[in-house]
């Protein structure tokens, strides 16, 4: 069973403390795995003692499930809050892309948060519950506007919720998913107008 989190609010200097622990954890988890990371590892990393680990956290799974918590809500939090400026094929294009720089930017975030949540059931249904179900529904009301509207075609507005997002996660496995590896700022915003496209047209040839 998950470890309850706690919501109280820490000193300014508990809270940095805090912050630092979760921060060497994402690059850890990252870099060595979840069960390559040993508790020493973690205070090692974050000028701690392994005591300080424990007064913030119950045991190492309790960082694991507010790394990948609060990486998961920041990733589709950043994304969700741009939805408003999806009314047009630039305006789309142009979220792809600050998108597409923000994982490679996070890929220590992404690789914990994706990978991890795979490999232990009770914290990806807990992220589900919690996150991912939440952020589904503002996609969804967001697109059944959009569609009130008519910006968007009447359609299934959860089943393109699931699209858009689901665009997200695939390329969240991991950087070169949709992009080679250094790719040049020209082809990425080309992959983007592209993303863009596909999902605002599809690609079926336009009949007469």
């Amino acid at each position: 069973m998950l470890p309850s989190r706690s919501y109280a609010p820490a000193p300014p200097q508990e809270a940095e403390t805090r912050t630092r622990i979760l921060l060497s954890a994402r690059r850890l988890f990252a870099n060595q795995g979840y069960d390559g990371t040993t508790t020493r590892d973690l205070a090692q990393a974050a000028g701690v003692a392994e005591g300080t680990l424990f007064r913030h956290f119950t045991n190492k799974k309790a960082i694991l499930v507010e790394v990948v918590t609060q990486g998961w809500v920041e990733i589709l939090t950043d994304l969700l809050t741009e939805l408003s400026e999806m009314g047009s094929y630039k305006a789309v294009a142009k979220v792809m892309h600050r998108r597409m720089l923000h994982f490679r930017e996070n890929a220590d975030l992404l690789k914990v948060c994706f990978m991890e949540s795979q490999f232990h059931p009770d914290l990806r249904d807990r992220i589900q519950k919690e996150v991912i179900d939440k952020m589904m529904d503002v996609a969804e009301a967001f697109f059944q506007t959009a569609m009130d509207r008519g910006v968007y075609r009447r359609m299934d507005p959860k089943i393109v919720a699931r699209v858009f997002l689901g665009m997200f996660t695939v390329a969240g496995f991991s950087q070169d998913t949709i992009m080679e590896p250094g790719a040049s700022p020209k082809a990425m915003q080309e992959m983007a107008e592209g993303l863009a496209d596909i999902f605002l047209n599809g690609v079926l040839a336009p009949t007469s």
